[in-house]
């Protein structure tokens, strides 16, 4: 199409949004020399094409979606968003009024304008639910939204020199059944796509064409009008107003009998007709003429005669067009041929131009079809041209403009051409001049070799986009797949997070036990996963087991760290159990630090899941685009805590001496000694003392001893639940070995003292009794329960009374939550202990710092009296209460 190149004049720009002006909204108009454009905002502006100014911008109170002329009585009709239809005078005297600096838009256009705000008596048709409209000389069409149909609704027009309000209603009919967009409620959303409406007269109405309203007004042909609507629009001679909706469908409904419908109620469906389903957004609906050029170009030199269209067209959002014209069949009857063609897509508006052409612009250009080819004369005596008289295909031709959103189409110049006025995306309002007499390429002949190498093209990329589909399906299938393990991971999540204190739908219980491996006694922890849950665990979830001893959380500058633990949880079911177990100590250095934390928490990796979804690594397809970092999940998962378990002395504790004497089993071997330590042991003479330092601390010094008092009340009340008709003593150690393995052999002997071994096979001996505390309350001795632990082992005693110690805690802490209450008691005798134990306190830090500076001489003494400062404050005068 080089000699029909277009002749692009740009005449102003407009301000637009950051982005460009969206489709479907914008509008441009022109009569004579006028030019009336919408950019989809509030403003409306109005354009002097000779003198190359803009004149007005009238400023609606909201969005402007529509507009038509009324171009006999010089009006301008309007859609407001959410308001209704508003009508404007072109000759009222306040165009030209002045205004202030403020109400200049200087921003749009080239030159400063006028901005006019648009009062609100100028709204004729408020309604909210107004989404089209169509204008007639005397009637008034709209097109409402309701709450699940569209309805349309017919107003008198008032007589020219009258009020613009249209009179009252005189027909209504509801359309077909559509699917409302979301929104707020009570606000409804607006609608992406908007109907499109537009009158058709037949031939012989006496209707001028410019009484049908705005551009969406033409006359058909009465051979096509009859076969479209019927014997009784064509013998009414009545407009029809066509309607294109955002799901596709295009109907119609007869005007002169919709209005006589009220009258005369009848079958309200049988009043609209469709016509066709596009099954995409109508977004244009026209009408041309497509007999041979030759009649077109005389028909271009009378300017005041009515062009009779005898094809109709609607396009869709997404390039598929309909062509309705009437031709003859083979029988030689006058049928309807309806063609479906394909355009590039998205399509963001349409014209209908001269020489049976139509314009459509997509975003990359702006493209021309010609429907004129392999038209016919409409008659039966040249049978042998064919059926039809609609070209089999079209081939769009490029006028390289592009992002066109609004398009006005003038049929005919003064040169013989086609002029069209459009509106691009940045706000450019420009004309275009197009030669019709111009050949716009068709489809060339292909010769056998040209065609054999375009059918081997062709199926290379048949082979192509197989392969591309097969690489897609898979990524598809793996995104699927992710967010079907994200949306199981919400779930396990919002069922863990809202548990609170009551049972928890996944849990993780801890237990601990000695086993013997190889030569050496170990701790060993059982962690068990229960899923009680509806949900699956599956790709992406560990389990995170963490062990933290005493000296890690204590020494927070020490090298040491906790050690993790992670299991992947595969398949997991509801029900179904995971069972893992792993050593706790002793370590290579043959000790085992009391207490050991071990946090159980389940980890779900995002990187894992959505990673492998939107970047999969082992991917070799060359289709997929690479990711974007900024895509990928910014957190390596989400961690839900499950159980934190404390396992301290108590728990560790084993009692060899329990056991019957034909099950017996040999005493728990301590850490691993050191082979010339063993060797000398062995040679030493029969019945010499063991030499070493835990024999010389057993023979000499006397075991160290800690205890504190409870009281029996509290306990009773404490213990009263699964401890009923079991004395105090027995019930309390029970409750204190209760997470111990040898529980049941206590309970089974009711024993209230007992002697085991620790981990680093010291003896260690508990010994619960009753006491009678004489001095505290001055109405008589309170009675009590005093748990005492012994051992030869510092460090072993140190252990086993951070563990009573921290049981007691719990306990008066529950206690105290149910609103106990303590006796009166001698606040002076209270206050000389704790006098006491802080003096202590004070001794105990005079004498550490005296350690460090003295020599060894010295420093026994020290040391001597250092534990005996100890003991004392293991043994205190207080009681829990």
């Amino acid at each position: 199409m080089a000699s029909a190149a277009p002749r692009v004049r740009y005449l102003a720009g407009f301000c637009c949004p950051l982005g460009g002006l969206a489709a479907g909204k914008p509008r441009v108009l022109y009569h004579e020399a006028e030019v009336f454009l919408s950019t989809g905002s509030e403003l409306v502006y109005v354009y002097d094409q000779e003198g190359g100014l803009l004149t007005a911008a009238f400023r609606f109170p909201d969005q402007v979606w529509h507009l038509e002329l009324l171009a006999p009585r010089r009006l301008l009709y309007a859609l407001c968003a959410r308001r209704g239809l508003y009508c404007l005078s072109l000759d009222h005297p306040g165009r030209s009024r002045s205004t202030s600096r403020d109400d200049r838009d200087s921003e749009d256009g080239d030159q400063p304008s006028p901005v006019i705000p648009v009062d609100p008596d100028a709204c004729i048709l408020p309604d909210a639910a107004l989404c089209a409209f169509t204008v007639l000389d005397s009637v008034l069409v709209t097109l409402v939204q309701g709450p699940a149909r569209w309805k349309m609704q017919l107003f008198e027009q008032p007589c020219p020199g009258e009020d613009p309000r249209p009179g009252g209603q005189i027909g209504e009919v509801e359309l077909s059944t559509y699917a409302p967009p979301a929104g707020v409620p009570g606000k409804p959303a607006d609608p992406h796509f908007l109907p499109v409406l537009c009158c058709v007269s037949p031939s012989g109405s006496r209707v001028p064409r410019d009484l049908l309203g705005g551009p969406g007004g033409f006359t058909l042909e009465d051979a096509l009008f009859g076969l479209l609507f019927g014997a009784d629009a064509t013998l009414l001679q009545s407009p029809v107003v066509l309607c294109g909706l955002p799901d596709g469908q295009l109907c119609c409904v007869i005007l002169k009998a919709l209005v006589t419908s009220r009258s005369a109620p009848g079958d309200p469906n049988a009043l609209v007709k469709i016509l066709h389903h596009l099954e995409e957004p109508v977004i244009f609906i026209g009408a041309l003429k497509t007999e041979p050029q030759a009649a077109e170009a005389a028909e271009n030199f009378l300017p005041d005669k009515d062009v009779h269209s005898d094809c109709l067209v609607a396009l869709g959002h997404h390039g598929r067009m309909l062509a309705i014209k009437a031709s003859w069949d083979e029988s030689g009857k006058l049928v309807p041929e309806l063609r479906e063609y394909c355009l590039p897509g998205p399509v963001l508006c349409a014209a209908c131009g001269g020489g049976g052409r139509v314009y459509h612009s997509t975003p990359s250009d702006l493209c021309v079809v010609d429907l004129s080819r392999g038209s016919t004369p409409l008659g039966p005596e040249q049978p042998e041209e064919g059926p039809g008289g609609l070209p089999p295909m079209l081939c769009p031709a490029s006028l390289n403009i592009c992002s066109v959103v609004s398009l006005s189409a003038s049929p005919r110049t003064h040169e013989g051409g086609t002029k069209l006025l459009a509106l691009s995306a940045k706000g450019r309002l420009m004309t275009c001049s197009l030669d019709l007499d111009s050949e716009i390429p068709g489809p060339a002949r292909m010769t056998t070799e040209s065609a054999g190498r375009k059918i081997k093209e062709l199926l290379s990329g048949i082979g192509d986009i197989s392969e591309r589909v097969s690489f897609l399906k898979k990524a598809v299938d793996q995104r699927n797949k992710a967010l079907t393990s994200l949306n199981e991971a919400m779930n396990v999540s919002c069922a863990l997070l809202s548990s609170g204190a009551g049972p928890r739908p996944i849990s993780c219980t801890t237990s601990t036990t000695w086993s013997r491996l190889q030569t050496q006694d170990m701790l060993m922890a059982t962690c068990v996963l229960e899923n009680s849950s509806s949900f699956s665990l599956d790709q992406g979830w560990t389990l995170c087991i963490q062990v933290l001893t005493s000296s890690c959380a204590l020494d927070l500058d020490s090298a040491c760290s906790a050690i993790t633990y992670t299991i992947p949880v595969d398949q997991l079911g509801p029900g179904a159990r995971r069972e893992v177990t792993l050593p706790l100590g002793p370590g290579e250095n043959g000790g085992l630090d009391l207490p050991v934390t071990v946090s159980c928490t389940l980890f779900y990796s995002l990187r894992e899941v959505v990673g492998g979804a939107l970047a999969p690594s082992d991917s070799e397809d060359p289709f997929l685009d690479e990711c974007p970092s900024d895509v990928l999940p910014e957190q390596e998962g989400v961690c839900l805590p499950l159980s934190r378990h404390t396992v301290d002395m108590l728990q560790c504790l084993r009692f060899p001496g329990l056991a019957p004497p034909h099950t017996r089993a040999p005493s728990p071997l301590g850490p691993t000694r050191d082979p010339v330590a063993t060797f000398l042991e062995t040679c030493r003479e029969p019945g010499s003392q063991p030499a070493g330092p835990a024999s010389l601390r057993a023979e000499f010094l006397p075991p160290s001893v800690a205890s504190i008092k409870v009281s029996a009340e509290l306990l009773r009340a404490a213990l009263k639940d699964g401890h009923s008709g079991v004395p105090l003593c027995c019930a309390t150690l029970q409750w204190l070995l209760a997470e111990n393995a040898a529980v049941d052999i206590v309970r089974a002997r009711a024993l209230s003292s007992i002697q085991g071994v620790a981990p680093d096979g010291a003896d260690v001996h508990l010994i619960v009794r009753e006491v009678a505390m004489t001095d505290l309350c001055p109405a008589g001795p309170i009675q009590a329960v005093e748990i005492q632990v012994e051992s030869s082992s510092l460090a072993d005693i140190c252990r086993a009374h951070h563990a009573v110690v921290g049981r007691m805690q719990t306990m008066v802490t529950e206690q105290a939550a149910q609103g106990s209450s303590a006796p009166d008691l001698r606040v002076q005798y209270l206050r000389q202990i704790h006098a006491n134990h802080e003096t202590l306190l004070r001794e105990v830090q005079t004498l550490r710092d005296r350690l460090c500076t003295e020599d060894e001489a010295s420093s026994c003494a020290t040391a001597q009296r250092l534990l005996q400062v100890y003991r004392q404050l293991r043994h205190p005068s207080l009681i829990l209460l």
